[in-house]
């Protein structure tokens, strides 16, 4: 499985901004997909995540303000990021998991800063 995210950039505090995600190859084995972030210094923590039945669950910090959203037969991810903070700024990574691999794409550098 590849993965290739795209969307990330520089927003200021209180805007938005939208990653987009897209697997290739044997996708159909996917069973999660993911968002993950690391910000400088810090430990690489899940975001968001969704199954292929289009169930999400959030990291309390995004909660409300991120939301995730996947196109199964395609296998493509967002997440829609509002109200950003400068907190929030961090590489994130589209990730997704099957039931024997974890699979990880390049990061894209989102940066929320006046």
């Amino acid at each position: 499985v590849q993965l290739q995210a795209s969307g990330g950039g520089l927003v200021q505090p209180g805007g938005s901004l939208r990653l987009s995600c897209a697997a290739s190859g044997n996708i159909i084995s996917i069973i999660y997909m993911d968002w993950y972030r690391q910000a400088p210094g810090k430990d690489r923590e899940r975001v968001a995540r969704i199954d292929t039945h289009g169930t999400a669950n959030y990291a309390d910090s995004v909660k409300g303000r991120f939301t995730i959203s996947g196109d199964f037969p395609r296998y493509t991810v967002n997440l829609e990021m509002t109200s950003l903070r400068p907190e929030d700024t961090a590489v994130y990574y589209c990730a997704a998991r099957s039931r024997a691999n974890n699979y990880w794409g390049l990061g894209t550098l989102v940066t929320v800063s006046s």
